[in-house]
């Protein structure tokens, strides 16, 4: 039974990664190739575990084991997150704890009995391991961008703390948890969390919205912006929001501003897309949410429905409100009011 789950979680992944090198050209190249090699460790490890190995029973295939995807993971964050689309060669130091790793488990092979040094090593580097999750966690948290990542971040997260407990106990003198010591339970926590992370990679891909930044769009290729009036057109765009409240017209469009600010369409659409990472729907519904929340907050709005009040901050439809506001905060604007009173209990 498990090995016919081990090679579905395969072919599932091998597919996955068969439609994102189709498109590899669409991404940016970092991020694409963080993701694609966090996705190939995946698959590596699911062939090559050590307690349930597809072909070869008992080997211990070193090469495949899951801390490279836990490096992929946090540089696939962290450059998702600052934007880069040049890979910093400094950021190769990350792999180091990989590396130092091979090469005591070649030792232990090599060696008969425990080394006091080699045990002491083997701490350091899940102790490295473990800041790495605890890095992708705060990132998660603090990344204004698509909530969507913790959906299978933080499983994944918890999944390698689990796998890494137990040596930390050890080392400290601690009992062990039996559960986390069971290869079943290791086994097919690692098989959930992999069919988790490549249900919602694939279906990101079927989206407009997807799981890779996109590659600069070349029609913005022969522009004729310079710094200066990028940089003026990006206040002026921001102080429409911020302070004439633009967004809270539920027909504003692209069109309006433009000829509020007297800026052209394809300037606006450039800055916003280019130079603030964001399109012109998601820019204004980013401001409407905001406002909604405030006026939640102030009691002087609590005899009016959440529907009245998404209304009145720009939102055309009930629909299109629910959909926007979880997008944005990852809760439903029911659910959202709901973590408010028991806050203000």
């Amino acid at each position: 039974m498990l090995k016919t789950i081990q090679i579905i979680a395969l072919l599932q992944g091998c597919f996955v990664l068969f439609v994102l090198f189709v498109k590899r050209k669409d991404y940016k190249k970092t991020t694409f190739g963080l993701l694609f090699g966090g996705l190939i460790s995946v698959l590596f490890f699911i062939l090559g575990d050590d307690e349930y190995n597809l072909f070869v029973k008992g080997a211990d295939f070193i090469l495949f084991d899951s801390s490279f995807f836990v490096t992929f993971l946090f540089l696939f964050f962290r450059y998702y997150k600052n934007g880069k689309q040049k890979f910093d060669k400094r950021d190769y130091l990350f792999f180091l704890p990989n590396i130092v790793y091979f090469i005591i488990e070649g030792l232990e092979m090599l060696m008969s009995g425990e080394n006091i040094i080699i045990q002491s090593f083997e701490v350091l580097i899940e102790w490295t391991y473990a800041i790495y999750l605890m890095l992708i966690v705060y990132s998660v948290i603090t990344t204004k961008k698509k909530h969507w990542v913790v959906y299978f971040a933080i499983p994944i997260v918890i999944f390698f703390a689990f796998s890494s407990l137990n040596d930390i106990l050890s080392t400290f003198g601690f009992f062990e948890i039996s559960l986390l010591n069971d290869k079943n339970f290791n086994t097919y926590l690692l098989l959930i969390i992999a069919f988790l992370f490549y249900f919602i990679t694939f279906k990101l891909l079927t989206k407009e919205n997807q799981i890779l930044p996109k590659k600069d769009s070349d029609k913005y290729k022969n522009s004729s912006l310079n710094p200066k009036l990028i940089e003026q057109y990006k206040t002026e765009i921001v102080s429409a929001m911020q302070i004439d409240k633009m967004y809270l017209s539920n027909k504003l469009s692209i069109q309006e501003v433009s000829k509020k600010l007297n800026i052209p369409r394809q300037y606006i659409s450039e800055v916003l897309n280019m130079h603030m990472n964001t399109n012109f729907q998601d820019f204004i519904n980013q401001y409407r949410v905001e406002e909604f929340i405030h006026r939640l907050k102030n009691d002087q709005n609590n005899h009016y429905t959440l529907l009245a009040i998404a209304t009145d901050v720009g939102f055309s439809s009930k629909s299109s409100f629910n959909a926007t506001f979880k997008k944005i905060k990852g809760l439903t604007p029911t659910q959202f009011k709901k973590t408010l009173i028991k806050t203000n209990e």
